[in-house]
């Protein structure tokens, strides 16, 4: 699925809003990603999860890892198409942790599945859960990357759309941004 096609489809479903968004990063926007729109068709996240899968069909992935809640969806998709399992952590005091006896075993080969990469944070998060498993984290795959940050991860990155978006601190939040009400949409309990 080439870009265009990822953001016709984001466009198609409604999942691109325009406003004054305030991010789980605490950052603040005029775009914000509304992934549920697009999750919530089974046709779009099945053509999404299909090119996610593509792009690492050839690695040998033994398992597929995501966040909860938004990843779970994506990343099962993924794992449906590889034809591998999949499992995902969830937040216990703001601390990534595998839970409901989800486990990697030794040398399994993962595959870290994300929905939207603003700051790179959760992954992080993720990766630093599964390097304590003595496996090999073969890559990342995201639907769309706010902030094009391949450089930022450790492990081979791909994404299906990079769509930059400005985001701000509160402090440096500009003006005609601040006169338009605060939508916060999202939350994952990390801050």
């Amino acid at each position: 699925m080439k870009s265009n096609e990822v953001l016709d489809l984001l466009d198609w479903s409604g999942a691109i809003m325009k406003g004054h968004f305030k991010l789980t990063s605490g950052k603040h926007s005029n775009h914000y990603i509304e992934k549920f729109r697009l999750l919530e068709n089974p046709i779009a996240l099945d053509k999404i999860c299909s090119s996610m899968s593509k792009l690492f069909e050839k690695s040998d992935i033994d398992i597929v890892v995501s966040a909860a809640i938004g990843g779970i969806l994506v990343a099962g998709g993924v794992g449906r198409h590889l034809n591998v399992k999949h499992i995902f952590s969830e937040r216990v005091n703001k601390k990534m942790c595998f839970k409901r006896g989800f486990q990697i075993e030794k040398n399994q080969n993962v595959l870290i599945v994300e929905d939207i990469v603003t700051t790179g944070g959760s992954i992080n998060e993720i990766i630093e859960l599964v390097e304590q498993y003595d496996c090999n984290i073969v890559g990342i795959v995201s639907i769309v990357d706010r902030n094009d940050k391949k450089k930022f991860f450790k492990y081979p990155y791909e994404t299906l759309l990079n769509f930059p978006v400005e985001s701000w601190d509160e402090d440096e939040c500009p003006e005609w941004l601040k006169k338009i009400p605060i939508n916060q949409p999202g939350s994952t309990g990390k801050k």
